[in-house]
C-alpha cells in the first residue's frame, strides 16, 4: 500500500468528467468490456450529485455527524453507499462466492497487513473482488494519463479523502486486525491465492463453516457501510491539501510522451510523436519562449526525411534567414530527450556561442539537460561524466575538437550521439577549416554512431563533402521574407535579375536632391538611400574598413534631419549612459555623435560589451542604422529591412561571392517585413567583375590540412598516435585516406602523393622530438608503428600550435632558473600568444615610458629576458643599433606590458588611451592570452619537470579570463555577463550565482537599465543552468567517492560481496 500512496495523489488530482453507474460497472462481464453507463437520465444525475461534491458552498461549522448528514443519512437507492450495499447483497447470493467476498472485501478495506495505510485503491480493491475481476497487486495498478469512463469506482474521491485516510492510520491497524480473527481457514493467504483457493475447496467446505460466515455477514457489511460513512465524515471535515493538479499533469504527460518517442524510435514505425518524436511540452517552449507557432514546409519535409529518420549523416544548405538552426534544435533535443546521448555543437565565434548558449538554457532547465559553454578559456576536459542527465556542449571550432580529443582518450566518444556543425563551408577557410576537419574525420573513423549533421547557406562543391562525410544532402532556396537585389552605378539603380541578358535590368532614378556641399562630401549617394528606410524601418550599411565605418557613421549624421533627433530621443539617451557606464565613464566621441541620430559603427574596435549594448539597442529598434565591416554578416544575427554594400571590397581585396551572400543574407527580417532589400555600390571600372560575381557560382571549399602545416597535418598525426587511434604508418595512411584532403588528393596534389605527405610530416614530428618510431623494421613500412613522446603529449594536451612548441619548452625551462615572482610579469609574459607576436609593432615612445615605470624587480624580468632600457631608448629616439637583440622577445615584451596594466588597472579604455591602442584590440589580446594560458597550463600538467606552473597558471588564467575585481567574477561566469553588466548587477544586490539563479526576471527588469525581459529570463536561466551544473558535480563526485571500487580485490568472493551491500545501505 505504501507503493500505492503516489498513484493515490494523482488519481485524487485529476477528476473524471463522465462516470458510468456502479450498476453498469457490475454488469460487465470482464475488465476490457467496462463500458460506460447506457442510461444517460442516471448519468446526468450522478453528474449533477458529483458536482455538488466537488464543487460545496461554504459549510457552517458543525461538529454533528447526524446533523451534517441531514436529509441524507437514510441512503438512497441512487446514493453511492446503497448502490455498494445492493451490489454486496446481490454478489453474496452467488453460492460460489459467498464464503469469501466478505473476507476479501473487509481484507482491502481494513486488513493491516496489506498496508500500513489505508487508502483509496484500497477501496477500489473491494470494488474489483465485488465485480468478479481479477485481483491484482498494488505495483501492476497502472495509471492512465488521462481520465476514462468507467474505469474506476472511486475515482472521484475527493483529495481530502487523502489527509482523513493518514489520519485513521492507527484505528485501521486495530480494524485489520480484528477482521484478522475472524477469519476462517485461509487467513494467512494472499487475497488473490484465497480466491482462487476458495473456488477449488468449495464442494469440500461443511455446513457448519458456511453457517458461521453467514452469521457475520451483516455486521461485516454493516461496518463497510460504517467505514465509508465514517469516511465521508472525514471527508467534510479535513481541510483538502494544496495539490498543484497541472503542474502534475503535465510532469506526467511529458514522462509518458518520451517513453512513448523512445519506443517509437526503437522500432520501424513511421510514427513521429506528437512533435517530430519529442513531447507537446517542447513545442509549447518554442511557442513560449521564441514564438515559433508552426514550422516551414522545408522544415518539416527536412525533418521527416527518411535519412533523418534512419539517422544518416546529413548535410543541408539553405539561403540566410531560412530557418536552419530551428531544424538543427529540434534534432538536437531528439537525441538528448529520447535517445539519452550527449550533442556537441560546433559554432564559428566566441559571441554565437554565448548567444546559443543562452537561447537554449531556458529549455535545459525545462527539459532536464545541461547546456555547457566550451569557448575561450571556458570547458573542462574531460567533460564532467553525467549519471542521468545528458549535456549538450555548444563550442568553438577549437574546443569542440579538444573536448572530441577528451572524449576519445577516456572512451567515451560513443556516448556523443549527435554532431551539428553550423557554417560547414568553413571547412575551407585556413587553420580554423583544418581544425573542422580533423574534428570530423575522428569522429567518422572512432564512433560509428556519432550522426554529423552539418549546415551551411553558402556551399558548392557539395558532392566532395558528402564523400567525406558519407551523407545525404538537402537543400532549398525558401526565404521567409523575399529578397531584392540591387545595384547601383551613379544615380541610376539596377536590379538584378537572371533571366535578363546582362544579368541586370534598370529599375530607377535617385531624386534626392543634393546640394553641391552634399555631392563633395557623399559621392555615392548613401543619404538618399539610407533615409529612404530609416527611422521607421532598420539599415546595415557594409564598409570594406573599420574606419572607413566611423567615417560614414558621422557623415550620415551631419547631413540627417534634425528631426532624427526626436525620434526615441529618451531611450537613445539610456544607451549613451549605458556606454558610459560600462567604459569606465567614457564613450567613444563618434558614438557619442552619432547616437542621437539613431545611427552607430560596429566592428571589432569596440569591446565586447560596447559591442553587445549596441546590438541590443539596434534589435529593439532604438538604433535604426549600423555601419559595419563584413564580420557582421558571420557573426550574431541582426536582420535589416535595407543592406547597403558600400563597396565591393573586403579591405583591399575584391569580394567573393560566399561574403556577398552573407551579407545580403541579412535582409528582411521574418514577420516584420514584407520584403528585404540590398544595394551594391560600385564604380564604372568595377561594373564587369561585380556582373561576374552576382551571376556566377559559390566558391568551392577546399581542405587546408596540408597547407596548414602546423595546425593541419602534423597536428593530427601527432593526435592520431597520441590518442592510439592510429600507431601503425598503414593505419595512419588509412586514416588520411578518408580525410577531407583524402577525397581531393586528385585535385589539391600535383607533385607529392599522399603516401609521400604523410611520410614527410612523421620524419618533421620524429626530428623535433615529438614522437619516437619503432626501432625494427623500415621507416616506410606499413607495419612501422609509432609512439608519442612526453613533449609531444604535452604539446598535444596544450592543443598548442607545433610552430612553437619547442620555443615554448626552451621558454618555461629558462624560466624555471630565475622565476620572478614578485609580480605577475614575468608569468605573463610566459603566455603571451606567439602568434600575435608577428601583428604587433611597437610604439617606442610609449615601450620607453613604460619601461621607465617598472619596479626593480619588473626590471629584472626584462634583463632576464635580455631587453634592456638602453636599447628601448635608443629605438625610441631613432638611433642606430648597434647591439643584436631578439625582435620576437622585444614586441612580446610589449604585448606583455600591455597586459601586465590591464592585470593591475583592469579598465580597457584607459590601457588603451597609454598605449595608443584601439579598445578592441587590446580586448583581443586579453582573450587570446587567457586561452593560451590555459593551454599552457595543460602543457605544464603533462611534463613533471613544469610542476612549479601548474598551481600559477590556474589563478593567472582565472585573471586574465575575467580581468576585473574579484567580487564580479562569480557574476562573469554566468553567460552573456560582461563586466558591464556584471558590475550594474552587483550594485542592485545581485553578488553570487545563487542570486542570479533565484533572482525574478521582472524584478531585474526595473532594477537594471536597459535590460530587456528577453535578456533577463537568459541571465536567470543561464544562472540556474551553471548552479545545476555545479551542484551535480558535486554530487557525481559525492557518489563516486562513496560507491563500491570496481577493481577491489576479492569482489567475486561472496563475503565480500555481502560486505558491499552492506556499504551500499549506508550510502545515502
Amino acid at each position: 500500500m505504501e507503493d500505492g500512496a503516489p498513484r493515490i495523489r494523482r488519481r485524487v488530482s485529476v477528476r473524471k468528467r463522465n462516470r458510468g453507474s456502479l450498476e453498469s460497472l457490475s454488469a460487465a462481464p470482464a475488465p476490457a468490456e467496462l463500458l460506460p453507463a447506457e442510461d444517460p437520465e442516471e448519468e446526468e444525475a450522478t453528474g449533477s450529485r458529483r458536482r455538488k461534491t466537488g464543487s460545496p458552498e461554504p459549510a457552517q461549522e458543525n461538529d454533528s455527524e447526524e446533523d451534517m448528514f441531514g436529509d441524507h443519512d437514510s441512503f438512497t437507492e441512487n446514493s453511492f453507499l446503497a448502490q455498494v450495499d445492493d451490489l454486496e447483497q446481490k454478489y453474496m447470493q452467488l453460492p460460489e462466492h459467498r464464503d469469501h467476498v466478505t473476507d476479501s472485501a473487509t481484507g482491502a478495506l481494513c486488513a493491516g497487513d496489506t498496508g500500513k495505510k489505508l487508502s483509496v485503491s484500497a477501496v477500489g480493491d473491494l470494488t474489483a473482488s465485488v465485480t468478479n475481476e481479477c485481483v491484482q497487486s498494488q505495483s501492476d495498478v497502472r495509471v492512465p494519463v488521462g481520465p476514462e469512463a468507467g474505469n474506476d469506482l472511486l475515482f472521484d474521491v475527493p483529495s481530502s479523502q487523502i489527509l482523513y485516510f493518514e489520519s485513521m492510520q492507527n484505528s485501521s491497524n486495530d480494524l485489520g486486525d480484528q477482521s484478522t480473527k475472524e477469519r476462517v481457514g485461509n487467513s494467512h493467504k494472499p487475497l488473490n491465492e484465497e480466491l482462487a483457493c476458495s473456488r477449488v475447496e468449495q464442494p469440500q467446505q461443511n455446513n457448519d463453516a458456511s453457517n458461521v460466515s453467514t452469521s457475520s455477514e451483516t455486521n461485516r457489511r454493516k461496518s463497510i457501510k460504517d467505514s465509508l460513512k465514517s469516511a465521508m465524515t472525514g471527508n467534510a471535515k479535513a481541510q483538502t491539501p494544496v495539490i498543484s493538479r497541472s503542474k502534475q499533469l503535465k510532469e506526467t504527460l511529458l514522462c509518458e510522451e518520451i517513453s512513448i518517442v523512445k519506443k517509437a524510435i526503437e522500432s520501424p514505425s513511421d510514427d513521429l510523436g506528437p512533435f517530430y518524436s519529442l513531447p507537446s511540452k517542447v513545442r509549447d517552449l518554442y511557442v513560449q519562449l521564441k514564438g515559433i507557432k508552426k514550422l516551414y514546409d522545408w522544415q518539416h519535409t527536412c525533418l521527416t526525411l527518411s535519412s533523418v529518420q534512419k539517422r544518416k549523416n546529413l548535410i543541408y544548405s539553405l539561403p540566410t534567414s531560412g530557418g536552419k538552426t530551428l531544424v538543427a534544435e529540434i534534432l538536437m533535443l531528439q537525441e538528448l530527450l529520447c535517445r539519452q546521448k550527449d550533442v556537441l555543437m560546433i559554432l564559428p565565434y566566441v559571441a554565437i556561442v554565448q548567444e546559443k548558449i543562452s537561447s537554449l538554457s531556458s529549455f535545459g532547465i525545462e527539459l532536464g539537460f545541461f547546456v555547457e559553454e566550451y569557448a575561450g578559456s571556458k570547458g573542462r576536459f574531460p567533460p564532467t561524466k553525467r549519471r542521468e542527465k545528458k549535456s549538450l556542449y555548444i563550442a568553438t571550432i577549437e574546443k569542440g575538437h579538444s573536448l572530441v580529443n577528451s572524449l576519445i582518450e577516456t572512451g567515451r566518444i560513443s556516448t556523443l550521439g549527435l554532431l551539428v556543425v553550423d557554417e560547414l563551408h568553413m571547412i575551407g577557410e585556413g587553420s580554423r577549416g583544418a581544425i573542422l576537419e580533423m574534428t570530423l574525420a575522428k569522429v567518422l573513423y572512432t564512433s560509428k554512431t556519432t550522426q554529423i549533421i552539418g549546415m551551411s547557406a553558402t556551399l558548392n562543391n557539395v558532392e566532395d563533402l558528402q564523400e567525406f562525410l558519407k551523407a545525404e544532402y538537402y537543400t532549398s532556396q525558401f526565404r521567409p521574407v523575399e529578397l531584392k537585389e540591387y545595384l547601383k552605378v551613379n544615380d541610376t539603380i539596377y536590379e538584378v535579375d537572371s533571366r535578363a541578358a546582362n544579368g541586370v535590368t534598370f529599375s530607377r532614378l535617385l531624386s534626392y536632391k543634393y546640394s553641391d556641399v552634399l555631392k563633395k562630401m557623399d559621392p555615392d549617394h548613401l543619404v538618399a538611400l539610407v533615409t529612404e528606410v530609416i527611422p521607421n524601418y532598420s539599415c546595415l550599411v557594409f564598409c570594406p574598413t573599420k574606419k572607413n565605418c566611423e567615417n560614414v557613421a558621422e557623415m550620415l549624421c551631419k547631413f540627417l534631419s534634425k528631426d532624427y533627433l526626436n525620434h526615441r530621443e529618451k531611450e537613445k539617451s539610456e544607451v549613451i549612459r549605458n556606454l558610459r557606464g560600462v567604459s569606465s565613464g567614457k564613450v567613444c566621441p563618434v558614438l557619442k555623435h552619432t547616437i542621437p541620430f539613431g545611427v552607430a559603427y560596429h566592428h571589432s574596435g569596440l569591446t565586447s560589451d560596447e559591442r553587445k549594448l549596441l546590438e541590443e539597442a539596434y534589435s529593439t529598434g532604438v538604433l535604426c542604422l549600423l555601419t559595419c565591416t563584413s564580420t557582421l554578416a558571420a557573426g550574431v544575427n541582426l536582420p535589416a529591412r535595407r543592406v547597403i554594400l558600400r563597396a565591393p571590397y573586403v579591405a583591399k581585396e575584391f569580394l567573393k561571392r560566399n561574403q556577398y551572400k552573407q551579407m545580403i543574407g541579412r535582409a528582411g527580417r521574418a514577420g516584420i517585413d514584407a520584403a528585404g532589400e540590398s544595394i551594391l555600390l560600385l564604380q564604372e571600372k568595377d561594373k564587369q567583375q561585380v556582373l561576374e560575381l552576382i551571376n556566377g557560382p559559390l566558391e568551392n571549399c577546399y581542405s587546408h590540412l596540408v597547407e596548414e602545416c602546423t595546425k593541419g597535418i602534423q597536428s593530427l598525426l601527432l593526435s592520431l598516435i597520441g590518442l592510439k587511434i592510429a600507431t601503425s604508418l598503414g593505419d595512419i595512411y588509412q586514416f588520411m585516406n578518408g580525410t577531407f584532403f583524402g577525397v581531393q588528393q586528385k585535385i589539391l596534389l600535383k607533385e607529392k602523393s599522399l603516401w609521400e605527405i604523410t611520410i614527410d610530416a612523421l620524419r618533421h614530428l620524429t626530428e623535433k622530438g615529438l614522437v619516437q618510431k619503432d626501432s625494427r623494421g623500415d621507416p616506410e613500412e606499413l607495419q612501422c608503428c609509432f609512439r608519442i613522446t612526453k613533449l609531444g603529449q604535452a604539446s598535444f594536451k596544450g592543443a598548442i600550435d607545433l610552430a612553437y612548441c619547442d620555443t615554448l619548452y626552451r621558454d618555461l625551462k629558462k624560466g624555471l632558473e630565475g622565476l620572478v615572482l614578485e609580480s605577475l610579469l614575468h608569468l605573463v609574459y610566459l603566455t603571451t600568444p606567439y602568434d600575435l607576436v608577428p601583428q604587433s609593432e611597437p610604439d617606442w615612445m610609449v615601450y620607453f615610458r613604460q619601461f621607465g615605470q617598472l619596479s626593480p624587480a619588473e626590471q629584472n624580468v626584462a634583463t632576464l629576458l635580455g631587453v634592456s632600457e638602453s636599447f628601448i631608448g635608443k629605438r625610441a629616439s631613432g638611433q642606430a643599433i648597434r647591439k643584436k637583440v631578439d625582435k620576437g622577445i622585444v614586441n612580446r615584451l610589449y604585448l606583455s606590458f600591455i597586459l601586465y596594466s590591464l592585470l593591475k588597472e583592469t579598465s580597457i579604455w584607459s590601457v588603451s588611451e597609454k598605449f595608443n591602442l584601439p579598445r578592441g584590440y587590446v580586448q583581443n589580446l586579453l582573450t587570446g592570452a587567457a586561452s593560451f594560458s590555459s593551454c599552457v597550463l595543460h602543457f605544464c600538467e603533462e611534463l613533471d619537470e613544469f610542476w612549479v606552473y601548474r598551481a600559477l597558471l590556474v589563478e593567472l588564467t582565472k585573471k586574465l579570463t575575467y580581468c576585473v575585481k574579484a567580487e564580479l567574477i562569480p557574476l562573469m561566469e554566468v553567460t552573456g555577463v560582461l563586466e558591464g553588466r556584471a558590475k550594474q548587477l552587483y550594485n542592485a544586490g545581485y553578488k553570487s550565482i545563487m542570486h542570479l539563479a533565484n533572482a525574478n526576471p521582472e524584478v531585474l527588469v526595473r532594477t537594471i537599465d536597459h535590460l530587456s525581459r528577453r535578456q533577463a529570463k537568459q541571465i536567470v536561466s543561464s544562472a540556474k543552468m551553471l548552479l545545476q551544473e555545479k551542484a551535480e558535480a558535486l554530487q557525481e563526485e559525492a557518489q563516486e567517492l562513496l560507491s563500491l571500487p570496481p577493481d577491489l580485490p576479492g569482489l567475486g568472493d561472496p563475503n565480500t560481496e555481502e560486505a558491499g551491500s552492506h556499504a551500499g545501505e549506508a550510502t545515502p
